[in-house]
């Protein structure tokens, strides 16, 4: 069974490697809330942002000062998920 397991999150994380290698970001912390249906990805270790901007295609783009260290992405399953 594991083995079976591993090879199906195998293929899941190998869908992922090229997006995630062509993002400028050298850093990348994905968390999901599936109940709220909310994506949060943070550029650095998350942190409290001192500031964000709400998109008007639901995503939020948080700010420490002047940097931006994130993104939230509301009903993110909703509206991407195939």
């Amino acid at each position: 069974m594991a083995k079976i397991l591993n090879k199906e999150l195998s293929k899941e994380v190998s869908k992922i490697i090229p997006l995630v290698l062509d993002f400028k970001q050298k850093q990348l912390v994905f968390d999901y809330d599936n109940e709220a249906d909310v994506l949060y990805i943070s550029f650095t270790h998350p942190q409290q942002a001192t500031d964000s901007e709400l998109l008007p295609n639901d995503m939020i783009i948080n700010y420490r000062k002047k940097e931006i260290v994130g993104v939230t992405i509301l009903n993110a399953k909703e509206k991407y998920a195939k």
